[in-house]
Formats: C-alpha cells, sequence, structure tokens
C-alpha cells in the first residue's frame, strides 16, 4: 500500500495509543491508583472515630475524603496531557495522529471512562464500609442511588476539566496549581464575596461533590441554592467550553 492510500489512524487506534501512553507513565498511573484507597480510607477514618455531626448522613460522613480523591482526578487529567508537554513525546503522539481534535478526544474519552469506572467503585465501596462500621439506626442513610452514578460522573469530568487547563498551560506544575485553584479558592475566599459567594462557590465541583454526597455541609449559603444534579450539569457545561478552547488552541498552535 502506497503511502498515499494508507489510512490515517481512526479514532479506536487514538483511543489505544493514549491507552497504551497512559498504562506506561508512571506519575499518571500511580496517581490514579491512589484515587481508591484514599476514598475508603477515609471511610474507615470517619467510621471509627465517631467524627460525624447529628445531623450527617452514612453517605455523606463516609464519603469525607472524596473531595481529595476528586482533586487528585483534576491532577491525573492535568498530568495527562502535560507529562508528554515535558518529556517531548507530544510530537510523535501528534505524528502519529496528524487530526489534533481527535487526539484531545482520545484522551478525554479514556479520562472519563476510567475514572468514572474508578469511582464509582471505590466511592460504592466507602459508603458500604463506612455503613458497617458506624452503629446501625444513629445516623441517616441518606440515598446513595443515584447519587454515586452522579459522583462517578462528577469525577470523568472533574478529569477532562484537568486535561483542559493541561492543554492550556502545557507545564505540569502550572496546571496542576490552576486545577487545585479551581476547585478550592471560591470556596476557600467565599467569605470575601459577601451575597455573591453562594453563587461562585456553588458552581465549583467540590460544590456539586458536597451536594451529591448529601453531607451536612452543603449549606445554601455555602454551596449555592442550585440542586446536585444542576450543579453537576453547570460543572459539566463550562469543562465542554474549555475543552472546545483547549482544542481550538491546540489546532492553531505549532506543538
Amino acid at each position: 500500500m502506497s503511502i498515499h492510500t494508507a489510512r490515517r489512524p481512526g479514532f479506536r487506534e487514538a483511543l489505544a495509543f493514549e491507552w497504551t501512553k497512559f498504562a506506561s507513565l508512571r506519575s499518571t498511573r500511580w496517581t490514579t491508583a491512589a484515587i481508591g484507597p484514599t476514598t475508603v480510607v477515609g471511610a474507615v477514618f470517619v467510621g471509627l472515630s465517631g467524627s460525624l455531626q447529628p445531623d450527617d448522613t452514612v453517605l455523606g460522613g463516609s464519603l469525607t475524603l472524596s473531595v481529595v480523591s476528586l482533586m487528585i482526578a483534576a491532577v491525573v487529567g492535568a498530568l495527562t496531557v502535560c507529562g508528554e508537554y515535558t518529556s517531548g513525546t507530544v510530537t510523535s503522539t501528534l505524528a502519529a495522529v496528524p487530526r489534533r481534535g481527535r487526539v484531545l478526544a482520545a484522551k478525554a474519552v479514556l479520562l472519563a471512562g476510567l475514572l468514572y469506572g474508578l469511582s464509582l467503585v471505590s466511592c460504592t465501596a466507602a459508603y458500604l464500609l463506612g455503613g458497617a462500621i458506624l452503629e446501625d439506626g444513629e445516623y441517616g442513610r441518606g440515598e446513595p442511588m443515584p447519587a454515586l452514578l452522579g459522583i462517578g460522573g462528577l469525577f470523568a469530568v472533574v478529569g477532562v476539566l484537568g486535561l483542559a487547563i493541561g492543554v492550556l498551560v502545557r507545564h505540569s506544575a502550572g496546571a496542576v496549581t490552576a486545577v487545585i485553584a479551581v476547585l478550592l479558592l471560591p470556596s476557600l475566599f467565599g467569605p470575601l464575596l459577601g451575597d455573591t459567594q453562594r453563587w461562585i462557590a456553588g458552581a465549583t465541583p467540590t460544590a456539586a461533590l458536597e451536594k451529591l454526597t448529601q453531607t451536612s455541609d452543603a449549606s445554601p449559603e455555602a454551596v449555592g441554592s442550585l440542586g446536585a444534579w444542576p450543579s453537576l450539569a453547570l460543572v459539566t457545561t463550562y469543562t465542554l467550553i474549555l475543552l472546545a478552547i483547549a482544542a481550538r488552541r491546540l489546532r492553531r498552535r505549532d506543538v
């Protein structure tokens, strides 16, 4: 077959390339693996320490450290692309799959699928473990379904958010700092924002997580008056917008 008639790699091939790179890169592999233990250890700690508030739920208490796991998911997304810029392998990636939008789409699909599955399993395990440790009847159970499905979706979205920021920033330290800032700063500096706190903090992934986990900390004053699912939809919307901007930037610059 001549070079002129050779078929360009399709989406399946691009996805396979991305999986090979993801699995072979130690930083992303081990960072991703930390999501599960972090979530489950949080359930054990809360269950054994008896630190839940009387109005808290088993679901919210068991997933106390899921906010840390969510930050790890965002970091994984950033490292997935920044690691290639650091090592210089992004050049060979774009040579193997010339359609840059396809490369970015493959990365996003891979990240979303991995993070959804991993977070769904780990958060479900944390909930079941927390419920087994905590005294029966002392706390409300919460409503785990379909909340756990939404939490898995949020992890997937946040991973893609980290990916988009990574494409725009291209440097690991800067991208990691940026994604952590997006997750934490609106809540940390919320009290300085006056009446707008509930709207700004309520648009963050951490606010959506608190609503989905039904924690007692998810008051309207702290995380806004939107419900859990509208908050998830809002986070998903601006993540897709940022991903589209990242795709445009990726197509327009040299590397």
